[in-house]
């Protein structure tokens, strides 16, 4: 702690080029907790998916709706104990692009198949009672402000009514939660299909996806086998995986985000890596002299080694946790927005990376100053 004031003075002896690398180290870091924090949301949103569930879909793409008669079939498979439908609805609320999921379901269905979604029994039994009703999570009922027994307008995008309204008018009979205490699970609107299908202009009788629940995850690959050969060369091609396989595979709709997030960041720490690192450089070839002094004055060589490295540390922690303390603000400041991607702020796993890779970049780009420092000869060193 005594060497504090000195490794201080001599980081800031240049204030402005100091300042500048820094700034520098700041934007990398703002970067990576802001792009991590992405990548994590999305990776973890997959690995939270159920072992004993599976998800059937069309052969050829999430869009393409499969017969709701299929429902049958499936749950006659041995090994399927249950099996519920859901359909992308989509829309808008208050003129805006719905920021939250919404799906018709059969609630008899349904509940069973994601026991994650815990709902009171009088909002249960008011939603198998109301034809036009509607559950929501409890964080997007908090977010919405919206309370049991509110009237929701979704304004529709791909699904017109028969009598071609394009407003859907749901009554709010249920708030559940998630199970797993998973915030961003509680961001969905689910209606019934019953209402849905015979209220929508077109594809009646056709569904998005099937939602299966399973005895023994164990058995997924070839139960999900027998299920895709019952409707083999069929209208309907399916491809069923596990929940898991299913949300990766919708992810990577996006792209491949965990590829894109390293490829920046590698750029961006690189390119930090070799600015920093000339940085420590010029200023240890500025202060030989001065490094002569010290081992006169009795400073060892672990001594001297240390100083150095612990300057390249304190420029990039210092800078580190500015960086990741606005990415942190920033993050928390569109949580609202971000809400539905499972971003609720920075993600204790995230902060713990950022930190490592402070401690490692001060350790990359000290480390070679540092032992040159360690070598040097006084009698070199006051010559220079």
């Amino acid at each position: 702690m005594k060497y504090i004031p000195l490794i201080w003075s001599n980081l800031f002896r240049k204030k402005v080029r100091t300042l500048l690398t820094l700034a520098s180290i700041v934007v990398a870091f703002l970067l990576f907790g802001m792009l991590q924090a992405v990548n994590h949301a999305f990776a973890t949103g997959a690995e939270n998916a159920q072992a004993d569930r599976l998800v059937t879909n069309s052969r050829y793409s999430i869009i393409d709706l499969l017969p709701v008669s299929y429902t049958d079939r499936i749950r006659a498979v041995p090994g399927v104990v249950g099996v519920a439908h859901a359909t992308w609805f989509g829309g808008s609320y208050q003129d805006k692009p719905a920021q939250f999921a919404v799906f018709p379901v059969v609630p008899e269905d349904y509940l069973p198949v994601a026991p994650e979604v815990q709902l009171p029994p009088e909002h249960a039994e008011a939603w198998k009672t109301t034809r036009t009703g509607a559950i929501v999570g409890q964080t997007l009922a908090t977010k919405m402000g919206w309370k049991i027994g509110d009237k929701i307008p979704l304004q529709a995008d791909i699904w017109p009514q028969a009598d071609g309204s394009l407003t859907w008018t749901l009554d709010l009979v249920g708030i559940f939660t998630d199970a797993n205490g998973q915030a961003q699970n509680e961001n969905s609107l689910l209606f019934r299909h019953d209402y849905f299908d015979e209220a929508r202009q077109f594809a009646r009788g056709r569904v998005g996806w099937f939602l299966l629940k399973i005895d023994d995850p164990a058995n997924a690959a070839q139960i999900a086998q027998q299920i895709d050969a019952l409707f083999a060369n069929s209208e309907g091609e399916t491809k069923t995986q596990t929940e898991k396989a299913f949300a990766q595979g919708f992810i990577k709709q996006f792209g491949d985000i965990g590829f894109i997030v390293s490829s920046i960041l590698g750029a961006v720490f690189f390119t930090i890596l070799v600015l920093t690192g000339n940085t420590m450089s010029q200023a240890l070839r500025e202060r030989i002299p001065e490094l002569g002094i010290l081992k006169t004055l009795g400073f060892g060589d672990r001594t001297v080694l240390a100083l150095v490295l612990a300057e390249s540390l304190l420029l990039a922690v210092v800078g580190g946790l500015i960086g990741l303390g606005l990415s942190a603000l920033l993050l928390n400041g569109a949580k609202a927005q971000l809400s539905n991607f499972g971003i609720n702020g920075m993600q204790p796993e995230v902060a713990l990376s950022a930190l490592l890779a402070m401690l490692l970049l001060g350790l990359a780009v000290g480390l070679f100053p540092a032992l040159r420092a360690r070598r040097l000869r006084i009698v070199d060193a006051l010559k220079g």
